[in-house]
């Protein structure tokens, strides 16, 4: 036999490599923990509403703020085009959940989309019509 102690060469061998399964798994996690992806998209604001959606999104729910953050979405900014009536958003995301996300949308999300249903455009579940943008460019 070429090694002396083939048993605990084995052993050492499986337990390598269930620590190398762990550590990748490890370095997975904190890969898509820590990796921020950015989202733009448009939202159609109805004609006159303007200042009530801007008022409404000054008084920002703090529980809504707070389900944002805790959703890992930071950075977030909704940008008015007053020639058009388009609403421009840009969100910084931990992992692939955004603020837009109507399949996981919690029950404060979607009170908030209810309080807003009546100056957007909106799908039938009250969310708004969103429409993601293309990323054509970016500079760090």
């Amino acid at each position: 036999m070429f090694f002396p102690n083939f048993k605990l060469f084995k052993k050492n061998c499986k337990k390598t490599q269930n620590y190398a399964i762990r550590f990748s798994k490890i370095i997975t996690f904190a890969t898509n923990l820590y990796i921020m992806k950015r989202f733009a998209f448009k939202m159609f604001l109805k004609p006159g509403c303007e200042e009530e959606y801007a008022r409404r999104h000054a008084a920002l729910w703090p529980e809504l703020r707070q389900i944002i953050k805790e959703q890992g979405v930071g950075n977030y900014s909704i940008f008015w085009d007053k020639d058009t009536n388009i609403l421009f958003a840009y969100q910084e995301c931990e992992g692939s959940q955004t603020s837009q996300d109507a399949e996981n949308a919690d029950a404060v999300t979607r009170r908030w989309w209810d309080y807003m249903a009546d100056l957007m455009e909106v799908n039938a579940d009250n969310s708004p019509v969103t429409v993601p943008l293309r990323e054509v460019m970016h500079l760090d």
